[in-house]
């Protein structure tokens, strides 16, 4: 069967509702892999984030796999495509969101952060992690601490885990 696409959501229309509720907003920053995030998709819908937010290039395009991995959160979850992470970051800090970039060698563990309104969580590609000027665009950088035999979680595993820990404040 062919189709076309779905439409894309611009991002000032998804973070223009909901306004009188905490929103989370999770960031991919040229995370490439389909099954990582159709699973970001899912956690994203499983706790309650406003949008998931990629790049119109270097992220994968809503297939087969993606919406597979996503188990039904490409229906849920509006994902939304912009030319710059780095503009949209600076777009959502003038709407007021604490953005909060998740690397292994953030200054706090993500629990320690205090976002006192929305936050958007962003998150790194598989390789070589969240781009300079991306990370300059956020207020903080967190991680999540695991144990030292162990580098790093898989991406959409941190994201689970981050979304989960945000949600609860």
């Amino acid at each position: 069967m062919q189709c076309d696409s779905l439409d894309s959501p611009r991002l000032e229309d998804v973070l223009a509702g909901n306004s009188d509720k905490y929103r989370i907003v999770t960031v991919l920053d040229q995370i490439a892999d389909p099954h990582n995030v159709g699973a970001i998709l899912r956690s994203s819908a499983a706790f309650g984030a406003t949008a998931v937010v990629v790049q119109d290039r270097n992220a994968p395009q809503e297939s087969g796999a993606l919406a597979k991995a996503a188990s039904g959160a490409l229906d849920i979850i509006p994902y939304v495509s912009v030319v710059n992470i780095a503009r949209a970051l600076e777009e959502m800090g003038k709407q007021g969101f604490w953005r909060i970039a998740l690397a292994a060698d953030g200054e706090q563990q993500l629990p320690e952060i205090p976002p006192s309104g929305d936050v958007a969580i962003v998150l790194g590609s598989e390789g070589s992690g969240i781009r300079r000027l991306v990370r300059e665009r956020c207020d903080s950088t967190a991680f999540i601490p695991v144990d030292p035999r162990m580098e790093s979680l898989n991406v959409s595993n941190a994201a689970a885990i981050a979304l989960y820990a945000l949600c609860r404040k």
